[in-house]
């Protein structure tokens, strides 16, 4: 490795500085003429040298060749299947990088994003929820490929950049007892008579159940059915099979334990179908929906509203220490499973543990108005937890009424109703994408009146560049 050079007029020409990271894991670099190079592999405070693999007018996109002074965060990956190398597994993108500042790019990317898109500074930092950083994704969703010409199967994320599946026989992002059974899954599928038309295996563990969902193209022979059941029962796994849609997920065999996960802080459990949306990450989401209440600081007599409430991962939670709560989500499914949740969780609550009045509703939330927000009625406490689209139109509809109040120019007309409404004091925002945040951000304090107390990352996917945060909007 050659020396750092004293001043970057002292490097040789070849040689780039990198100054920052994207969140593609990329290292930004800059050259003479102030052209921006995305460098794949390179971390901050590197001098690299790089191979260009596209060119445009203001920047240039490169791959790594050699690193000539390495930074001090710079770690061995723990994966054989990370990297920059041909058929590299594309699952992960940070492994290279220490997983503390794996954390802080993170909180300068949701900073970021806050300003420069929302024009947005929180009042205070929180400190970002971190949890275990290797065989936390209790989620995925697996590709599966039967290679004619090597005569076998390959189950695993696609490769970087490419739609190839990669060959991963250890995933270490996976539970260990997950990462051991993607080899005795190739040799299953090999086996089978479908091996041509099983497209995916989707995996969903919960606290107790193992459930891997195996898409099928075609019916399943009956000696297909028997190899499934034998393997189920030599791993102890629970199969689930998908036919067509979503909606077409079953149990290959009734009975065994339910696929749940629990929230002991709360006494609640939340059964769940291994398709429905639940988070990746169990460790991190107990915290997450303990700090989340917390911020929110719900009183006994309060009324809160529960945006995409999904399964009632906060909503149940909720309803602990609210007067009534209201949990709202686009999917009717999702809602009937949310409305089982809660009468079995308040079934089998603790005497003197009797939860808040809760109504659950159907609604399309990207498609909200002033007038369905006032029809919601007043609400002291919100808790908003979109998708990656975030939550535009919810917050569109909370500042056009704002507008009116104050007499803006080109603000419509109070909704029927809205003298008496009233906006929620406090708004705890949970979102899994730094951008739409920002958005969002933006509109609740330069428009609704709000500010924001507080913000901070949640490292729900260590070793990737998903960020998930967290902030706190509070009336002014």
């Amino acid at each position: 490795m050659n020396p750092e050079p004293e001043t970057a007029s002292a490097a040789p020409p070849d040689w780039l500085h990198i100054d920052s990271m994207d969140l593609d894991a990329q290292g930004i670099a800059r050259r003479a003429d102030g052209k921006v190079v995305f460098i794949d592999g390179a971390l901050p405070g590197e001098w690299v040298s790089a191979a260009v693999t596209k060119r445009k007018n203001q920047w240039e996109a490169a791959t790594l060749t050699e690193v000539h002074r390495e930074s001090s965060l710079r770690v061995r990956p723990r994966c054989p299947h990370f990297g920059l190398h041909q058929g590299a597994c594309g699952g992960c993108k940070m492994q290279h990088l220490d997983p503390a500042a794996q954390v802080a790019v993170k909180q300068r990317a949701l900073e970021d994003n806050l300003w420069h898109l929302g024009k947005v500074k929180p009042d205070i930092l929180l400190r970002p929820i971190e949890g275990p950083a290797w065989g936390y994704r209790w989620r995925a969703r697996l590709s599966v490929r039967y290679v004619h010409k090597r005569g076998e199967v390959l189950i695993g994320f696609h490769e970087r950049k490419s739609r190839y599946v990669a060959d991963m026989r250890e995933c270490h992002v996976l539970p260990p007892h997950v990462s051991a059974l993607l080899m005795p899954l190739r040799d299953l599928i090999t086996g089978m008579d479908a091996r041509d038309t099983c497209p995916q295996i989707e995996l969903a563990c919960g606290d107790d159940v193992t459930a891997l969902v195996l898409r099928h193209l075609e019916p399943l022979s009956v000696a297909d059915l028997t190899r499934l059941r034998d393997f189920g029962a030599r791993h102890s796994v629970q199969w689930w099979l998908q036919p067509k849609g979503p909606d077409t997920v079953h149990r290959l065999d009734d009975g065994g334990p339910e696929l749940a996960y629990r929230l002991p802080e709360f006494g609640i459990t939340m059964p769940f179908r291994p398709t429905d949306f639940t988070q990746v990450n169990p460790h991190i989401n107990r915290v997450l929906v303990a700090r989340a209440l917390r911020l929110l600081d719900v009183q006994p007599h309060e009324r809160v509203i529960d945006w995409f409430c999904g399964l009632g991962n906060f909503t149940l939670p909720i309803a602990t220490q609210a007067g009534q709560v209201l949990g709202v989500e686009g999917s009717q499914a999702l809602v009937a499973r949310a409305q089982q949740n809660f009468d079995k969780n308040q079934a089998a609550a603790l005497a003197g543990k009797a939860y808040a009045a809760t109504q659950f509703v159907a609604r399309n939330l990207f498609d909200m108005t002033a007038v369905q927000l006032v029809a919601d009625g007043t609400a002291d406490r919100w808790l908003v937890d979109p998708p990656r689209e975030g939550a535009f139109a919810l917050v569109k509809a909370l500042a056009a009424i704002h507008q009116a109040r104050i007499g803006a120019p080109d603000a419509e007309p109070l909704p029927p109703g809205a003298e008496a409404w009233q906006p929620p004091r406090r708004i705890v925002y949970v979102s899994c994408n730094p951008a739409t945040l920002a958005r969002d951000a933006g509109l609740l304090v330069h428009q609704a009146g709000y500010r924001c107390s507080a913000a901070g990352v949640v490292n729900m996917f260590p070793h990737t560049a998903h960020v998930e945060s967290m902030a706190v909007f509070d009336l002014n």
